[in-house]
């Protein structure tokens, strides 16, 4: 029997993608792979697919890039946004501007409600729509502000959701607004402050090899009871402080870094190294030397592959978990 197709090689197939000397070679792998039931992990049928679709759509072939992402919608019909978002684009580019804004409309809802989304107007914008992608994404962030000025009860899960939500969207439509040449605005402010904020866990970034400090949700939480004055460094909530790491990393590698990685900070190890130093616990250049003390003990590489356990100790899928903080 054929060898079966890893996420590591659909990720690896992706990466080299229409610059391979033979593109269709690699199209043929993904989508016989499919035919044949020798994906790995049937989850990907899709994921395979689509990686195939996106070669032939930068190779110029959208006729066939659009057979192949409405194969991935009916391969995996429960989890398909995402391919309808690509087949939206696809309609858009091949002229049938009906059929592709009525499958980019019928998904512009979950701007409001999945930090995954914003692949949406991504489709837009690529096929000409800027203009009514900035519109999308004002009108999310419109009716997102505007839920939690009135939902003041709502959950913890269901704030800290939304913050990164509002990140996300932000930061999308002030660089699409950017592109545009257009004049800063009340939500490009917002974006700028919400970037400012994120950059206490990008001060610990330099030009080598660079990890971040985290902390586990149980160690988070007794860190802030046992110094409160570290509340002015971290964010109240533990879910908020694992989605800024994965923001600065993702910023981190865009503009080059590498070796990027996570050191496990402990409320014993933080305190009983303060203690060996003569330290406060609370400076942040404490903090920083503890992360520093902590890479000998070793660091957790980032990102992990799709399908690994996410790096934030949930159990749950990196391409599940923490993957899509990064799109946010």
């Amino acid at each position: 029997m054929s060898e079966l197709l890893t996420a590591d090689r659909i990720d690896e197939i992706g990466a080299l993608g229409p610059a391979s000397p033979n593109p269709a070679a690699l199209v043929a792998e993904l989508v016989g792979a499919v035919d044949e039931g020798r994906v790995a992990d049937p989850d990907d049928t899709g994921y395979a697919l689509l990686v195939a679709a996106d070669i032939l759509e930068q190779a110029g072939d959208l006729a066939d890039a659009l057979a192949l992402a409405t194969r991935a919608i009916a391969e995996q019909p429960d989890d398909n946004a995402y391919a309808r978002a690509v087949r939206g684009g696809l309609l858009l580019r091949l002229d049938r501007s009906d059929e592709g804004m009525a499958e980019l409309t019928a998904l512009r809802p979950l701007l409001e409600t999945d930090p995954d989304a914003t692949y949406v107007v991504d489709e837009l914008a690529e096929s000409g729509h800027a203009e009514l992608a900035l519109e999308w994404l004002t009108g999310a962030l419109d009716a997102i502000l505007e839920r939690t000025r009135t939902q003041q009860h709502a959950s913890e899960d269901a704030q800290d959701e939304a913050a990164v939500m509002i990140y996300g969207l932000a930061q999308q439509r002030h660089d699409l607004r950017e592109e545009q040449g257009l004049p800063h605005d009340e939500y490009d402010n917002l974006a700028d402050r919400l970037r400012a904020a994120s950059t206490h866990a990008l001060d610990a970034l330099d030009d080598g090899p660079a990890t971040l400090l985290f902390w586990p949700k149980g160690e988070f939480d007794a860190m802030l009871v046992r110094w409160p004055a570290l509340a002015d460094s971290y964010p109240p909530a533990w879910e908020e402080h694992r989605a800024n790491l994965e923001r600065a990393l993702v910023e981190a590698s865009g503009m080059g870094g590498a070796d990027l990685g996570l050191v496990t900070g402990t409320v014993d190890g933080l305190a009983a190294f303060a203690r060996d130093t003569g330290s406060d616990p609370t400076d942040a250049e404490t903090l920083d030397e503890y992360a520093d003390s902590l890479d000998e003990a070793g660091v957790t590489a980032w990102p992990p592959g799709r399908n690994d356990t996410c790096w934030c100790g949930s159990g749950t899928k990196y391409k599940k978990c923490c993957l899509p903080r990064s799109r946010g």
